[in-house]
């Protein structure tokens, strides 16, 4: 079986090994950006909240998720230019899952391969790191493109769940998808990507 780039095209795989992509663990210094990124159109357009928030607001939910040890929170650095966040929520240790989910704030770097190659590092973690049976995650059912990427790496849909989400006063549809361990070490071969650090 041939394997599958998680790269658009190979010189795009070549400028990736000197734009450095990297995880890095969120902290008090990255509140501001990640504050006004969270409020643009464009990247709540596809969340469930379309919150307006303060800088006070996010300080109290910062100090939140640092007690929290059902989640973590990186801010997605490629090039050492921070563009966005990934997270995992709803970890259950004694389930063996987690949820995770991510968003790209610095919307100039989308469509570059990075949502790819960050999917495959984020299961090799879940999955080696964390020894997770099973990562999870909920997405808009009319946010296709990102539908069609998990579908790319191997989740499935497991769940259709009708007008689960009220934004704006109207009901929307909410695809549940997921991947377990043992599906990602038999398909893990399929693909070719770029192991990154995960601070």
């Amino acid at each position: 079986m041939n394997s599958i780039d998680c790269f658009p095209n190979y010189e795009f795989c070549e400028r990736l090994i000197f734009q450095v992509l990297k995880l890095i663990r969120l902290s008090f210094k990255h509140l501001e950006k990640t504050m006004q990124w969270r409020m643009l159109p464009e990247v709540t357009r596809y969340l469930y909240t379309d919150p307006k928030l303060t800088f006070d607001d996010q300080v109290k939910w910062f100090e939140k998720i640092s007690q929290d040890p059902a989640v973590m929170y990186w801010i997605i650095s490629f090039d050492n230019r921070d563009i966005g966040v990934l997270y995992l929520y709803d970890i259950d240790w004694t389930n063996s899952r987690c949820g995770w989910a991510y968003y790209i704030g610095e919307t100039g770097c989308r469509g570059r391969g990075i949502g790819s190659n960050l999917e495959c590092n984020v299961y090799d973690f879940v999955f080696d790191k964390l020894n997770c049976s099973k990562l999870w995650c909920e997405v808009l059912a009319n946010n296709q493109k990102v539908i069609e990427l998990h579908k790319k790496h191997g989740s499935e849909i497991e769940e259709f769940l009708k007008e689960h989400v009220i934004k704006q006063g109207k009901p929307l549809d909410v695809v549940r998808m997921g991947i377990t361990k043992n599906k990602w070490a038999n398909i893990r071969n399929q693909y070719q990507y770029k192991k990154i650090t995960i601070e």
